[in-house]
């Protein structure tokens, strides 16, 4: 018996797995999205395509991954993904040696740095703004 592919959860298992929030993946997204049509989302049986696209280059999972998902393939994914060191370009010299939940939890805090650096930009500006404002 063939299995139906579910995109939706694909979606879901491969964020989960990255330990990334639906919130932050709605963030990556843009501003006409949040916490509540990603879950919406992931409810989906099929995701239309460019928002498929967008999702991997948001999550760095390539398409296919949740074109063609079951448990092993997914673990292979990731380990690949990590292992050839395209998971994320920071910039940094690649660490080897290093197991893929190490990495996936650097990948983590360099990603929960950006935002923490992107709120701090925010703010500043909105003093900025807010003093411009009071002139």
């Amino acid at each position: 018996m063939e299995q139906k592919i579910h995109q939706g959860r694909n979606v879901k298992r491969f964020r989960e797995m990255l330990g990334i929030k639906q919130e932050s993946l709605a963030f990556d997204l843009g501003e006409d999205w949040n916490q509540k049509k990603i879950s919406l989302l992931e409810q989906k049986d099929i995701i239309e395509s460019d928002l498929l696209r967008q999702i991997s280059a948001a999550l760095r999972i390539p398409v296919e991954a949740f074109q063609n998902f079951d448990e092993e393939q997914a673990v292979n994914i990731i380990s690949n993904t990590f292992d050839n060191g395209a998971f994320l370009n920071t910039g940094h010299t690649p660490t080897f040696n290093v197991s893929p939940i190490e990495k996936i939890v650097q990948l983590h805090e360099e990603k929960i740095a950006l935002y923490e650096r992107m709120l701090k930009e925010k703010d500043e500006m909105m003093t900025r703004l807010e003093k411009l404002i009071d002139k």
